[in-house]
């Protein structure tokens, strides 16, 4: 029987989900909970969480009424946290060690989506296993060490510092880097492409990889 921290936890946020087949391969056998607005989410995908909570500001009325028989865990609209943050609480709460945030990139929201992003490489910082998604963009928060992650061959992806980088390698790629360091700000490591999965290795920092699976432009 597969325990909780080993269960993979889907988080449907507010903004844009495509479900692609890289998406729906990524969430099979997932658990599921919706945060807010997110529930829109869940129609399209053909399955129901197992909680919804938010302060509902953003549900449609006809979202409440179609998914009135999930449990609702209901805060403020005055609250300190995100919709997105409540939801990942509620996931560590019910174990949670594996984690993507569908509809966290993307949408009317640059702050929150920037927020996505930034949380969830604190939650990286901290062991966890975390990706976020809109479907045809993904994001892989990185921390020190050897990371791999599967890209299909010829596809957009760029890593974004969120500090100043240390002894950063990246291989299997068309324009690689072997012990690099990565100054805060620096455009040197946006737009390179995957020849199949891509090897990361960092000594000291914290980064983002945003890919583009689908985009094989070779840009």
């Amino acid at each position: 029987m597969t325990n909780a921290a080993d269960q993979l936890f889907v988080l449907l946020l507010g903004g844009t989900l495509e479900p692609t087949p890289r998406f729906k391969a990524a969430i099979h056998g997932a658990r599921f909970i919706a945060a807010d607005g997110g529930m829109r989410h869940a129609t399209m995908l053909g399955i129901t969480p197992e909680t919804w909570v938010g302060d509902f500001d953003s549900a449609s009325p006809d979202d409440l009424e179609a998914w009135s028989h999930v449990p609702r865990e209901p805060y403020p609209t005055a609250k300190n946290a995100t919709d997105g943050e409540i939801a990942v609480s509620a996931a560590l709460e019910r174990g949670a060690q594996r984690m993507i945030l569908a509809g966290a990139l993307g949408g009317e929201r640059s702050d929150h989506a920037l927020m996505h992003l930034l949380h969830a490489a604190a939650l990286r910082a901290e062991g966890r296993d975390i990706m976020l998604t809109s479907g045809s963009e993904e994001a892989w928060p990185l921390r020190p060490g050897r990371t791999t992650i599967e890209l299909p061959e010829n596809s957009l992806f760029s890593i974004l510092g969120l500090t100043a980088l240390s002894g950063l390698s990246i291989e299997n790629v068309r324009y690689p880097l072997n012990v690099f360091d990565l100054p805060f700000g620096s455009s040197r490591t946006v737009s390179n492409v995957a020849l199949g999965p891509v090897t990361l290795t960092l000594d000291a920092g914290l980064a983002v990889l945003l890919a583009r699976p689908y985009d094989l432009s070779g840009a």
